[in-house]
């Protein structure tokens, strides 16, 4: 029972509700270890006293954290909301300590990323609001003082994905974006036919890869063995490849250690890469030269951030990633993300209705010609969320009064 100081307060939580989304895609998105036609983002409301709203957006991928879309609601309902009945605030720096203090892990001891991640944002989003104070407060706030306006948001350009098994749809995408002006690419691999992909991709980038007008990513989402990554990238040393993201599977470290001294292509980590312990151990062993940082991945922007500062004071290459299927609202996160932090090199996000049918905001977000972005007005992450567009997309959801 909430106590009538609590009722009569407008910056303590009133309610939490959490919508599962089910949002057709455009295409089909294939790689070794998934593949999705149907994107199921999961988007938490919370309400402060005073009627201020705020969102926040997660996409479990059991793969990346080891939390299922049906795990994480039901944390975000068993742990997450039990602990916002505590978290008050009289300024948005308070506001930010309490998202800052939100738990990692579960009842059991198992970490939860993705569901802190939707709790943090929803909060940061509301308590921003209500106090008209910007994001852009963060980094000063976590004391990072090399972070903030403009960051990255005016010269970072949209990587274009290239994550079909089809050869010819694979070569037609790439054609696309080419014409769209996008000049950064990541291609998935880890399937038997890699080669095959490989060379078609390079022979239509050849003159570009060539002159630096281009740059040619891979991905294998963890799916090698240390054997099959080193007999695969030496294979490939003359291939102009800018970086090999995630080659072992995470808990490999040790085998991570022996592939880095042995092949001649820079390596990034992602699923390798959730916490700042992991972050830690990453720069301490030498094991990687770049950093994909997934805000739902990794709990939230707050922890982004830290993990962001850790890569600039340590020469690792930082590259913003999003989860497949994320609306508008994950990608204005993204975008105050830029906004804060320099020197970000590559960025996957804001495709919008590129990709998806339908969007929760107003006004889907996506890149604009040569993979631009522009930044985003007003508090919180600067969109409009459609509450009708949010229920007609929900398929499941439940509210809990604080």
């Amino acid at each position: 029972m909430a106590s009538a100081h609590r009722k009569n307060s407008s910056v303590a939580v009133r309610s939490i509700r959490v919508h599962r989304l089910a949002i057709p895609m455009r295409t089909k998105v294939s790689h070794a270890a998934s593949q999705r036609a149907v994107a199921e983002p999961i988007i938490v409301v919370i309400e402060l006293y005073g009627g201020v709203i705020g969102y926040g957006e997660t996409l479990p991928r059991a793969y990346v954290t080891g939390e299922t879309t049906d795990e994480a609601i039901t944390v975000i309902e068993r742990v997450f909301a039990p602990h916002l009945v505590e978290v008050r605030a009289t300024n948005f720096g308070e506001a930010l300590e309490a998202a800052q203090n939100l738990p990692w892990r579960d009842s059991l001891g198992k970490r939860v990323p993705a569901a802190r991640a939707a709790v943090e944002l929803a909060l940061l989003d509301a308590f921003s609001r209500h106090f008209h104070r910007p994001i852009a407060d963060a980094p000063g706030w976590l004391s990072l003082n090399n972070f903030g306006h403009p960051g990255s948001i005016n010269t970072v350009r949209c990587s274009g994905v290239l994550a079909s098994r089809n050869i010819a749809k694979m070569r037609k995408q790439l054609r696309l974006l080419w014409w769209y002006g996008l000049r950064d690419f990541k291609l998935k691999v880890g399937e038997p036919d890699d080669q095959l992909r490989l060379d078609s991709a390079r022979r239509y980038l050849a003159g570009p890869l060539r002159s630096g007008r281009a740059t040619l990513r891979i991905d294998a989402n963890g799916t090698w063995s240390l054997a099959q990554a080193s007999e695969q990238l030496d294979a490939w040393r003359d291939a102009d490849i800018a970086f090999v993201e995630q080659p072992l599977a995470r808990g490999d470290e040790n085998d991570l250690g022996e592939l880095k001294s042995c092949v001649h292509q820079p390596l990034m980590a992602d699923e390798s890469l959730v916490t700042r312990e992991d972050a830690e151990t990453l720069i301490d062993r030498g094991l990687v030269d770049g950093f994909n940082i997934r805000i739902s991945k990794c709990g939230g922007i707050l922890p982004s951030l830290e993990l962001a500062d850790i890569a600039a004071r340590h020469g690792v290459t930082i590259q913003l990633g999003c989860m497949v299927g994320e609306t508008s609202l994950l990608s204005a996160v993204g975008r105050r993300f830029l906004e804060m932090v320099p020197s970000v090199r590559f960025v996957e996000s804001n495709f919008g209705k590129f990709l998806l049918a339908d969007d929760v905001a107003d006004r889907s977000l996506r890149f604009t010609f040569g993979g631009r972005l522009r930044s985003l007005d007003g508090d919180g992450w600067g969109v409009r969320v459609n509450p009708d567009r949010l229920e007609r997309l929900t398929v499941k959801q439940f509210e809990l009064m604080l």
